[in-house]
């Protein structure tokens, strides 16, 4: 349940970006009995983008801000993840959230459509006036005493609004970045580019399964539902993310693609319950975006004014840390809001202590590999060919460490377990090189 408010004198806050990080800082503001005004640029929010994968600390978050119900309407349990190689030979599974005793679910999820989740709970908690749209953050100038802000409003004209402490969620091409650390802002292509999509079709595997498919030298795609019955059709709508090499285009979440090109590579991608191909021609929308490596930063905060989720540590959209990483920003930079009522230097500098150094760490595992590399192990042991036992080519204990340290890494360690005892396990769910079973479910 929320947390009941506290006695201390209300700071004036203000939030650059009314995204998800935006939003739900708000909301954790309002916890303790500060309203925050969140400025946004664009004059009316919409719910664009594609699927996001919400771990289960992400869920604990939206538990304790009261949002649990609201969420699990909106969204869908994950149960199983399975990955596999350019063949569709599977390689490894694992039980996801509380299929594996997690004590809370792993969801997925359409992004829009938890960003106005957000928005409308905003509203209702706050009111209206809580959030001005068309109104775009340019940059901050700030004395002793606080923060001044330059806007500029969908008519064009400039103004200036004062406030205590600035908090700023204004993404990946954050304005306030920018200006905090003009000698780091400029990013950099990293030579991949991503195709996002969704398909309307009946559940694959039940509905409930992350499929992370190919070889990463030629091609990477992760498969997952994010909508069940969508709009009454009966069928689920399907998420799916394809990684190759490109040419850099813009940084723009909603820029339209053209898979056709793409479709090509997973010819030898035969996975029984999953035509990839077909699934990537039936798509309803495809969005290109080019994978761009922001530098991670030594410093998130200037004087009374702090940076938080993608404007604080853009990371590769991978392994489902995003939104997730921003929803714990916003609970730890409000708690030390809440410590340190007249000094928001200090809850600042205490946020920064608390999170830059874990979540950096994030952000370069993520330009790496993460768990992903396992595909990539298996390609380079085979020389890029089918194999035909999977345990002489990387055995379930192998495949199991690697996966331990990763969700310690993300701040999830998997729950206990006996000595040796593995987590993860392989279904048989593929054609060839799936019959061997390690723990065919974690404890719950």
């Amino acid at each position: 349940m929320p947390a009941e408010p506290t006695s201390h004198p209300e700071p004036d806050i203000a939030i650059i970006g009314a995204g998800p990080a935006g939003l739900v800082t708000a909301l954790r503001l309002h916890q303790h009995g500060i309203r925050p005004t969140i400025y946004e640029t664009v004059p009316e929010l919409k719910p664009l983008g594609v699927g996001v994968d919400i771990k289960t600390v992400g869920t604990a978050e939206l538990e304790d801000l009261g949002l649990l119900d609201e969420f699990r309407a909106i969204s869908v349990d994950a149960e199983d993840s399975i990955f596999f190689n350019h063949y569709g030979q599977e390689i490894y599974a694992e039980k996801c959230g509380v299929h594996m005793g997690y004590l809370h679910e792993q969801r997925f999820v359409h992004r829009g459509i938890l960003q106005m989740l957000f928005y409308r709970t905003v509203i209702e908690r706050l009111g209206a006036h809580a959030v001005r749209l068309g109104a775009g953050v340019t940059g901050y100038t700030q004395d002793a005493d606080g923060v001044t802000l330059e806007i500029v409003g969908r008519d064009g004209r400039t103004e200036h609004v004062r406030h205590d402490a600035v908090i700023a969620a204004d993404g990946i091409k954050s304005a306030i970045r920018r200006e905090m650390h003009p000698n780091q802002a400029e990013p950099h292509f990293s030579g991949i580019t991503m195709w996002r999509g969704t398909t309307l079709r009946e559940p694959i595997r039940g509905g409930h399964t992350i499929c992370h498919i190919g070889d990463p030298t030629i091609s990477s795609m992760i498969v997952y539902p994010i909508a069940q019955n969508f709009e009454d059709s009966g069928l689920d709508l399907i998420n799916w993310v394809v990684e190759t090499n490109g040419e850099e285009t813009i940084e723009d979440w909603n820029q339209v693609g053209d898979i056709t090109d793409v479709i090509p590579l997973y010819d030898s991608a035969k996975i029984p319950f999953l035509d990839v191909q077909q699934l990537m021609r039936d798509a309803r929308e495809v969005y290109l975006f080019p994978l761009i490596r922001h530098d991670t930063l030594d410093n998130w905060v200037d004087g009374r004014v702090a940076l938080m989720g993608d404007a604080a540590h853009a990371m590769y959209p991978r392994g489902g840390n995003g939104i997730t990483q921003a929803m714990i920003d916003a609970r730890v930079i409000v708690e030390q809001l809440v410590a340190h009522p007249l000094d928001p230097h200090a809850a600042f500098v205490a946020y920064d202590a608390a999170r830059r150094v874990p979540v950096n760490r994030i952000v370069e595992n993520m330009r790496g590999e993460g768990y992903e590399v396992i595909r990539r192990i298996v390609a380079d042991r085979t020389d890029h060919q089918p194999f035909g036992d999977i345990e002489q080519v990387l055995p379930l204990a192998e495949a199991d460490e690697i996966f331990s340290k990763y969700h310690s890494l993300v701040g999830s360690p998997r729950p206990g377990r006996a000595a040796g005892e593995a987590t993860g396990f392989r279904t048989g769910d593929s054609l060839t090189g799936g019959t061997l079973t390690g723990t065919s479910e974690a404890a719950r």
